[in-house]
């Protein structure tokens, strides 16, 4: 069975360990790359929930690790509108945004 991982500051995780998720991660933001390759590399977790502000502190070869990985899926959360408009159009294919 898969697990579900939540990574992030304490503040960010806090939700996810009161719905009972048990694979927290709380970090300070100076180790958030290094416990997101730690997280990376468990091979009981499929899915990895971040906050999408801090996904940009990130080096941009974990950003493109995370964005291409299919195991675990990288789920973020937060943000601006035009990111859920690309996960969006990205999850399905259509740009549901788009008028006209």
């Amino acid at each position: 069975m898969m697990e579900i991982a939540a990574v992030g500051s304490e503040d960010f995780v806090l939700g996810f360990r009161l719905a009972g998720i048990r694979n927290i991660h709380a970090t300070a933001p100076e180790n958030l790359e290094a416990t997101i390759r730690e997280v990376m590399s468990n091979e009981k977790v499929g899915i990895v929930v971040v906050h999408a502000d801090e996904i940009r502190s990130l080096s941009q070869g974990l950003r493109a690790r995370m964005l291409d990985s299919i195991h675990p899926v990288f789920i973020t959360i937060g943000g601006e509108e035009d990111e859920l408009r690309e996960k969006v159009k990205r999850a399905i294919g259509v740009d549901l945004y788009k008028s006209g």
